[in-house]
């Protein structure tokens, strides 16, 4: 879809956006968020001003601290004045639609900064076209003036590493009991992963995760076991401490991100510092690689064809006659005489598609 021209009020709304008044911001996200009438307009408009804020990604489990740590975090970016957009994605309950884990209650020490400003987004049951969503809530707060756009997201399925993979910078928090469950989800971790933080490392565990993390990460490079890992009876401590050298150096002959194995206590603040600092790094390190502006036209890449999936689906269902057809088909598929993939051939047909055009590509 081709934005169209700009409604009058929301010519006004992007004036006082542009002036920077936070209602204005408010409302512009509440435009997007709910895909009501004008918000690509909105969007289209803005776009011009991306690029100047620091996207940082927070995924991990559920009671894995992130709430905390992004708190401690935004606290740290504003001790250097900086200005933090925060979006936290939070489960919701299946029957209000409300979020359960209430990250902005629990950010309430930032809420009387005018330096941050938070939105929750409830996934009200389904997280299908929330990445796009929050990346484009995101691209408010960057235009907006922030200097730091922080996207905090529940879980580690496919979905929440999605939203994570809009930002520049991924943390991926783990606590010392996520360790049974690394084996089943270490495919899309290391993929996803700039950093890793052990949150909660005051609790038995951390050191042996660290250790798990860093031996994996070195698999990575293609080796079955760390040179310096020795014979039997080398202890994990070594195995993971060489294992931690070689990532380092063959980050460092190829120009490369050793990704790092943090560990932090984020209620007492300790581990903090250094992960601001890898933070830093990390930024320093996409610009002078080129790596961020490779991510960045990625990011492009897939936005363009979420937009163009979701324009779709809405020329099908609510401006077509989509809906229709599948009712008046329902007899012929409980029969046997059609079946969904008839149905949804004649479906996009209607839209002037003719399915078989792509056939045998």
């Amino acid at each position: 879809m081709v934005p169209s021209s700009e409604s009058p009020n929301n010519t006004e709304l992007l004036e006082r956006f542009r002036e920077g008044q936070r209602t204005a911001l408010a409302r512009a996200i509440s435009l997007v968020e709910n895909t009501r009438p004008g918000f690509e307009d909105v969007l289209h408009a803005i776009h011009s001003d991306l690029g100047r804020a620091t996207r940082v990604g927070i995924t991990g489990p559920p009671g894995a601290g992130k709430s905390t740590l992004t708190t401690e975090l935004a606290n740290r970016f504003r001790a250097r004045d900086e200005r933090v957009g925060i979006v936290a994605v939070d489960p919701s309950s299946p029957f209000t639609g409300g979020a359960l884990l209430g990250d902005r209650i629990r950010m309430n020490s930032l809420s009387t900064d005018p330096g941050i400003f938070i939105r929750s987004m409830a996934t009200r049951g389904s997280l299908g076209g929330l990445a796009t969503t929050s990346q484009e809530v995101a691209d408010l707060l960057d235009a907006f003036g922030f200097d730091r756009v922080i996207l905090e997201t529940v879980g580690v399925g496919q979905s929440e590493l999605d939203i994570a993979e809009g930002a520049d910078t991924t943390v991926v928090v783990l606590v010392p009991e996520s360790g049974d469950s690394i084996q089943a989800m270490k495919a899309g971790l290391m993929e996803v992963a700039d950093v890793f933080v052990i949150n909660k490392a005051d609790r038995p565990g951390a050191d042996r995760l660290a250790r798990e993390l860093e031996v994996m990460l070195h698999m990575r490079l293609g080796e079955t076991q760390p040179a310096a890992a020795g014979h039997h009876g080398v202890s994990l401590r070594s195995v993971g401490r060489a294992a931690r050298n070689r990532a380092q150096e063959a980050a460092d002959e190829s120009g490369g991100w050793a990704i790092p194995v943090l560990k932090s206590v984020a209620n007492t603040g300790e581990g903090l510092d250094e992960l601001v600092q890898t933070l830093d790094r990390h930024a320093v390190y996409l610009e002078v690689s080129g790596e961020l502006s490779q991510r960045r036209h990625r990011r492009f890449i897939e936005r363009t064809r979420a937009a163009v999936d979701r324009e779709l689906k809405r020329l099908a269902w609510k401006v077509g006659s989509g809906e229709e057809i599948l009712a008046d088909a329902l007899p012929e598929l409980e029969s046997g005489r059609e079946s969904p993939y008839s149905v949804a051939a004649r479906i996009v047909r209607e839209l002037g598609v003719r399915p078989e055009a792509n056939e045998g590509r």
